[in-house]
């Protein structure tokens, strides 16, 4: 049940992302600041002493989680190369807007949803601790995936309706994500080995998206004070929670 319940939350971040995009622009920085501070704990004070504490217990050889991890980083970097994911000026894209860029966008968001979802479960998978803080910053990252992606779609001059349509299944997928994960059980190597991949993919995420737009150059002066507070966060519910 806290696995549908968290993933219905990520569905409806990305939805007001959405609305947040079709009104209006004003607290975006902020959101992908927090949301950055977030990601980056959560990989650095959570993921990674959650693979090697794994590693160690269960005698894994802690560099296939490391290799996975790299592969999950440079998978997403390579699959940008082919499928335009974020937000640019006019002067990037220039002539080349057009309807079919921004479907593709959301045609790639929906599976990145469906592994947002199916992440929260094998989270609880590990522990209580290691699915909350996976939730966290998938919630927060939803938020600003929902932004970007319908952004994205306006510029590329889709009509209203389609990009209401997309964001509905952008909405749904991390939900069917987390409920696949409740129909297998995978060991704690496997777990290991996964929680690398998806570590990889968090730090792309951080690095390529939330924190060059929540700095930006006419990013407010709050932003820096809001990813310390992300990062603060999380290492004190790791600890302490």
């Amino acid at each position: 049940m806290i696995v549908f319940l968290l993933t219905v939350a990520a569905s409806i971040a990305a939805l007001l992302g959405g609305y947040t995009a079709i009104r209006g622009r004003r607290w975006l920085h902020y959101a992908l600041a927090l949301t950055s501070g977030l990601v980056l704990g959560l990989v650095t004070f959570d993921l990674l002493p959650e693979i090697f504490d794994i590693s160690q217990t269960q005698k894994l050889d802690p560099i296939w989680p490391m290799i996975t991890m790299t592969a999950g980083f440079l998978l997403f970097h390579l699959f940008e190369k082919f499928v335009p994911l974020h937000q640019g000026s006019e002067e990037q894209y220039g002539p080349h807007r057009h309807p079919r860029l921004g479907t593709a966008r959301a045609v790639a968001l929906s599976g990145h949803s469906f592994l947002d979802g199916l992440s929260i479960g094998v989270g609880f998978q590990v522990s209580t601790a290691v699915g909350t803080a996976v939730s966290i910053a998938v919630i927060g990252h939803r938020f600003a995936d929902g932004f970007d992606t319908t952004t994205f779609m306006l510029f590329h001059r889709n009509k209203l309706a389609h990009i209401k349509k997309w964001l509905a299944v952008v909405i749904v997928m991390p939900v069917l994500g987390g409920l696949s994960s409740l129909v297998f059980d995978l060991s704690e190597k496997t777990l290991a080995v996964y929680l690398g991949f998806f570590a990889g993919f968090m730090l792309y995420i951080a690095a390529s998206n939330l924190l060059p737009q929540a700095h930006s150059k006419n990013a407010p002066r709050w932003t820096l004070p809001l990813t310390l507070l992300g990062v603060v966060f999380i290492f004190i519910v790791t600890r302490f929670a």
